[in-house]
């Protein structure tokens, strides 16, 4: 289930949306002229991983200082593929221009890194005995996300659904195809938990973390009503 494009126009051009993606970009293909093992260390020292602050003696075999606390934040713009990479870049671009509107450019960057360092802090919560890093925006584009599913929840999302091969295009509310990623992360992570070992290499609790910080910070994030535009059809107003 891969979104296209959602039914609601964006006011303004979302300069921060874009500033994030062109960001994530840079580092992307800075991160492909690296050495593998250079990458590695990269990851390592501005990934999250639980470890290094659970298990400090680990943390200082491997060289990783304790007392350093950036990667909660860094690493947020570090992609471990092409697939991760352009999936989070294309959320982010979907979902973004349109809550950027309601909170404005400035205060949706602060939301937004507010959102991703939250993620990684529930990772580590769920993860906290974990050697692997930690990276990518999705966590932070969660928080989007659930504020996207407050404000537009009438909204359409045309998302492509691949039967036996063949490509199909549904649209669907945006409260439904929000609400059932949100709980597939819910069944993801409570797995992971089970089965450690089966947890895939994705920060489920992140997902989960991101977005339900995103609905509880958007209140003291978005703009007035009377500052945002006119509304479409399938919008609606909620004074929250």
């Amino acid at each position: 289930m891969f979104p296209i494009k959602d039914t609601v126009p964006s006011r303004e051009f979302p300069w921060a949306t874009w500033t994030i993606i062109v960001i994530n970009t840079v580092v992307f293909l800075i991160e492909l002229s690296l050495p593998e093992e250079t990458l590695k260390e990269v990851f390592y020292h501005f990934g999250v991983v639980p470890a290094r602050y659970s298990h400090p003696e680990w943390a200082i075999l491997w060289g990783l200082p304790v007392d350093n606390y950036w990667p909660f934040l860094t690493n947020m713009f570090l992609h471990g593929g092409w697939m991760h990479f352009i999936s989070n870049m294309w959320t982010l671009y979907l979902f973004g221009d349109n809550v950027e509107d309601r909170l404005g450019h400035f205060r949706f960057i602060v939301f937004y890194l507010l959102c991703g360092v939250a993620a990684s802090i529930t990772h580590y919560i769920f993860n906290i005995h974990s050697t692997v890093p930690a990276i990518g925006a999705s966590g932070a584009i969660a928080g989007v996300m659930g504020a996207y599913f407050l404000m537009f929840p009438f909204a359409r999302v045309i998302t492509l659904i691949p039967i036996f091969f063949i490509p199909y295009f549904i649209e669907i509310p945006a409260f439904v195809y929000l609400w059932v990623w949100f709980v597939s992360q819910l069944f993801s992570g409570a797995f992971s938990l089970l089965s450690p070992s089966e947890g895939g290499g994705i920060a489920w609790w992140a997902h989960i973390g991101g977005f339900v910080v995103g609905m509880f910070l958007l209140p003291v994030f978005r703009k007035k009503g009377h500052s945002y535009r006119r509304y479409f059809a399938d919008e609606i107003y909620l004074d929250i």
